[in-house]
């Protein structure tokens, strides 16, 4: 008996020993230059406010027989897509707003540094803490002085607001809601025909090598004199990085008069008047908002949460339009229905619908609503998404083609094309999805597909955002076409 606590305290010390030598678990120590791989930090990927995830799966796209709806043309093909995070309803008034607002008090805060205006220092950072010059940037944490305001302060706040000439009403300026954002193309830098070394544009080292001058398109804008907003694709030779920096420039205010020019000979200049700015209207979903815009406010919210994020910022994928199947994948749920919801029929038993449509000929107002309604008001399909039928018909990156799937990748189909300013105007079109308060049961239907022209806005016409997951590890599904 008085061997054994020697026993025990000696196995100890062997176990201390080895893992002296190997290392522990945890450590990830390996012996004699063993390969053990270098390891980064693990970053879970916080929920985005009001989004949720949609995991990564496949869908099968068109019919394997015709249909009235989608004729003779649309074969059936299976596409795969990785997981994103998608918003839970359409971007709302009150949230695009917020995004107008933004753009306002960054012209009031430009101007109050101007010395034109007073020329207020403290509202533009133009030195680092020892004094030195860096690239200027907005003082965001010094208020708007709304309030008690300079004669020089109230100049600067007012000049962004105009007076009605009739009525007296005081309005923002939507001309001079102007903002101005860049997008660096990775996808095109990284392609092997626009290397800087035309050694490294072909892997093929019996093919003699081209010192032929690659030739890039980019887009750029500025405003000119006049105030009015030039834009232009520019076709250049390839000098370097920089080539690959889209600059855009877009007027993000809401045309309110779609609501007047959708519907000629319908008394609609309440909404024209109240539907964007009135908060009776905060939560249903912005209208009036082109495909050019909605690219703006994603953007712009991009660059508005990683300003947060610090470092983190890096590794989180940008806000952006989801692409036509991402949408139909999204809209169907996990069972790939042909409306968001589980039964074939647009009302329940007891005779109450499931979407905002037009039910009837003539009769917008049998589902409640005579326009839009209240986002989320409708219940969620599988995925947690609200009005994936009606309400509003929703924009889409892609471009719309009468060949539809069958132009598209298997693999994450992303078939975009940004149109210039000179280009035809087939070539604007945009494929918008879900139908909307103005449509019958057929254009509500999730594989229903439409067309707007990427300039164009419309009263019946919202859009929601999207943003890839940085990594779906949460499992998969596979959702055919159901008729």
């Amino acid at each position: 008996m008085k061997r054994k606590p020697i026993r025990i305290l000696a196995l100890i010390g062997l176990m201390a020993c080895l893992t002296g030598c190997m290392g522990s678990s945890t450590t990830a120590n390996a012996v004699g230059g063993e390969l053990i791989g270098v390891r980064g930090t693990t970053i879970s990927e916080p929920t985005p406010y009001g989004m949720v995830a949609v995991n990564k799966g496949s869908l099968k796209v068109g019919l394997a027989e015709n249909d009235t709806l989608w004729g003779a043309g649309f074969p059936a093909r299976e596409i795969s897509v990785d997981g994103f995070w998608m918003d839970e309803h359409e971007v709302s008034n009150a949230k695009y707003r917020q995004f107008v607002y933004w753009v306002r008090d960054s012209i009031i805060r430009e101007r109050l540094a101007d010395p034109a205006y007073g020329g207020d220092e403290t509202y533009k950072i133009e030195e680092d803490k020892e004094g030195n010059p860096i690239t200027p940037y907005l003082n965001w944490s010094k208020p708007i002085p709304w309030r008690k305001a300079t004669e020089d302060e109230l100049r600067a706040i007012e000049s962004v607001y105009v007076t009605h000439p009739i009525d007296g009403t005081v309005m923002l300026d939507a001309s001079q809601m102007n903002y101005r954002y860049e997008v660096y193309d990775y996808a095109a830098a990284a392609l092997r025909k626009h290397r800087m070394n035309p050694e490294e544009r072909d892997l093929n080292t019996d093919n003699t090598v081209s010192a032929e001058q690659v030739m890039i398109s980019k887009d750029t804008a500025w405003v000119d004199d006049e105030g009015r907003i030039v834009r232009q694709t520019i076709t250049r030779p390839l000098s370097g990085p920089w080539d690959f920096l889209n600059t855009y420039i877009v007027n993000i205010y809401p045309d309110t008069t779609c609501w007047v020019n959708d519907f000629q000979n319908a008394d609609n200049e309440r909404y024209m008047k109240l539907y964007f700015s009135n908060p009776v209207y905060d939560d249903y979903p912005v209208v009036g908002v082109t495909w050019e815009q909605a690219n703006a406010f994603c953007a712009w919210r991009t660059d508005y949460l990683m300003k947060g994020m610090g470092g983190y910022a890096r590794q989180i994928q940008r806000f952006r339009l989801p692409t036509e199947i991402e949408w139909e994948y999204a809209a169907r749920g996990k069972s790939g229905n042909p409306f968001p919801w589980e039964s074939g029929e647009v009302k329940s038993d007891k005779g109450c619908f499931y979407a905002n449509f037009k039910p009837d000929r003539g009769n917008y107002t049998m589902d409640g609503s005579l326009i839009t309604s209240k986002c989320g008001i409708f219940s969620a399909n599988s995925n947690g998404l609200y009005d994936m039928a009606g309400n509003v018909a929703e924009w889409t990156s892609t471009v719309y083609v009468e060949s539809g799937v069958e132009s598209m990748s298997d693999m994450n189909p992303d078939l975009k094309y940004n149109a210039a300013k000179e280009d035809p105007y087939r070539l604007k079109r945009k494929s918008v999805r879900g139908g909307s308060w103005k449509d019958p049961e057929s254009l509500i239907r999730s594989a229903w597909r439409g067309y707007e022209y990427q300039n164009q806005p419309r009263s019946y016409v919202g859009f929601r955002c999207v943003r890839t997951m940085i990594s779906d590890t949460r499992g998969t599904s596979s959702r055919g076409r159901k008729k």
